[in-house]
């Protein structure tokens, strides 16, 4: 068996070597002028990163969105090469004797050859590319070919490192697709949520309050002429995201129904306002991101109008996490709200997380002032997978490192660590799913990506929870919930309370 191992790997070196020298010995009028100047430029990704930028000014809403795409693959396919396949596979640059000199670089890479780097870059941005906006995806496909192709021209790589570079490109934009899935694939189709009888109906609007938050997301007016017009005796108070907590609680105190318009982050403050009021809730989406609502199943401004109007709303579960050893105790009245425990709680409706991601987000809040969301988010991806360490805790009791701690509000639809939809929010069940710790964080998110069923795979697990118990926390370790950012306390409790929050839907 090792006999015919050798021999294949023999077999193959020297199809490449055949390959490189037959490309070395080839002359192709004008491509010592072009293809080492077109590898050049695709150094460090500027090629891509110029192309993103092109399409950002000259191209359509949908192509732009495509272009963030593209570079989120160039990121991933770029920190996997870095971290894993330059390292694990030390193979050593190819001879220059049969390479003319107008071809070589004046610079040679010192990096092992095994896989193309440039390949890989090349092909994730215009995978990512090309699966959101086909025309542009053409029209770059020759490029990147090229680029690949002059890593083999110029003598710095075999025919097998840029084919692997390329495969392995390929492979990070399809990732990157699926992982977006969550917003495309969303539905507004109503689940199967508990109704409540007797819920407030204000056909005029009268009695509710609606805080929008001028600082969120698309659109803080988004929808909002319509709720006027339907409802004019509500309520409307504009204020910034720094004013919201104290907003929230003021109009919860004195609304019979407390309105919101903004993103999850605000959802999520709201929701939280609401349930130690004992008020219902009443949604207007106006973010960048409304998971939520799309998962609750409303389609816009109108049909909260039209729910207020004639007075149905449905009971949510929400999820907990509660500062120490021990969980906050439930309610005795869904309607009154979750008391809290000897700490404040904090409350999700979509998800929870320790691990990479919180450290993605609070990187993306810190660089985004300064270089805009999109940078800062590829800039933040890219330190998260080069420069992170995973997370020592303790799990249910048991000693545990983890690259990622998810826990979701409801079961959640979908392979991966964070998948992507849920057909109920009224279930009442803790969604946990856990990227063990080892090796580095890029391969191990990019395998629980790829990854089938989940309690096979050993690279992570899930499960179905009322609760869980999460201790020795590492001071300083951040924590994520509905896209907002935090501190975790040395221990803490998660838990999801059934049926604990009324929000206004159609039936």
């Amino acid at each position: 068996m090792a006999d015919q191992e050798l021999t294949w790997q023999g077999a193959l070196a020297r199809w490449d070597r055949r390959l490189f020298d037959a490309v070395a010995q080839r002359h192709w009028p004008g491509a010592d002028k072009v293809l080492p100047r077109l590898g050049r430029a695709a150094n460090h990704g500027v090629l891509w990163g110029g192309a993103a930028a092109a399409i950002a000014v000259f191209g359509s809403t949908r192509s732009r969105k495509a272009a963030v795409r593209g570079a989120a693959s160039l990121a991933l396919a770029s920190a996997t090469i870095n971290t894993v396949g330059k390292w694990s596979v030390r193979r050593a640059r190819p001879l220059l004797d049969g390479v003319p000199a107008v071809r070589r670089l004046n610079t040679q890479p010192w990096t092992t050859s095994f896989p193309s780097g440039h390949s890989a870059s090349a092909f994730a941005f215009t995978t990512g590319l090309a699966l959101d906006a086909p025309g542009w995806g053409a029209l770059l496909a020759p490029v990147a070919a090229s680029v690949a192709f002059s890593r083999v021209y110029t003598g710095v790589h075999y025919p097998s490192d840029v084919v692997a570079g390329a495969a392995l490109g390929v492979a990070a934009g399809l990732v990157v697709r699926r992982l977006a899935r969550d917003v495309e694939e969303a539905r507004v189709v109503p689940g199967d949520e508990r109704k409540v009888v007797g819920a407030p109906a204000l056909p005029d609007g009268e009695g509710l309050t609606v805080v929008v938050n001028t600082d969120s997301g698309t659109a803080a007016r988004a929808g909002l002429d319509s709720v006027l017009d339907r409802l004019p005796k509500a309520e409307l108070i504009e204020c910034a995201a720094s004013e919201l907590p104290a907003e929230l609680a003021a109009a919860a105190s004195r609304a019979t129904v407390l309105g919101i318009c903004g993103g999850d982050g605000t959802i999520n403050a709201a929701a939280t306002a609401a349930l130690r009021a004992g008020k219902p809730l009443a949604v207007f989406p106006g973010g960048t991101l409304n998971h939520f609502v799309l998962d609750l199943g409303l389609a816009g401004a109108e049909d909260t109008c039209r729910a207020l109007a004639a007075g149905h709303a449905v009971r949510v579960g929400v999820g907990r996490f509660t500062p120490g050893p021990h969980p906050a105790p439930r309610p005795d009245r869904v309607e009154d709200g979750p008391a809290d425990g000897p700490a404040e709680s904090g409350y999700f409706l979509n998800t929870f997380s320790i691990g990479a991601y919180p450290e993605l987000l609070r990187h993306r809040l810190r660089w985004a002032p300064r270089i805009g969301g999109g940078p800062a988010a590829l800039l933040a991806a890219w330190r998260v997978l080069r420069a992170e360490h995973p997370v020592a805790l303790r799990l249910a009791g048991r000693p545990r490192k983890v690259w990622l701690l998810f826990a979701g509000n409801g079961t959640y639809h979908g392979t991966g660590p964070t998948p992507r939809r849920r057909d109920s929010l009224g279930e009442g069940l803790l969604d946990v799913r856990m990227v063990y710790g080892g090796g580095r964080p890029g391969p191990r998110l990019l395998a629980a990506a790829f990854a089938g069923p989940l309690t096979r795979s050993p690279v992570h697990a899930a499960t179905k929870l009322r609760s869980l118990r999460v201790g020795d926390i590492p001071e300083g370790t951040p924590l994520a919930y509905d896209g907002e950012y935090a501190h975790a306390p040395s221990a803490l409790v998660l838990d999801a309370l059934p049926h604990a929050l009324t929000v206004y839907r159609p039936h």
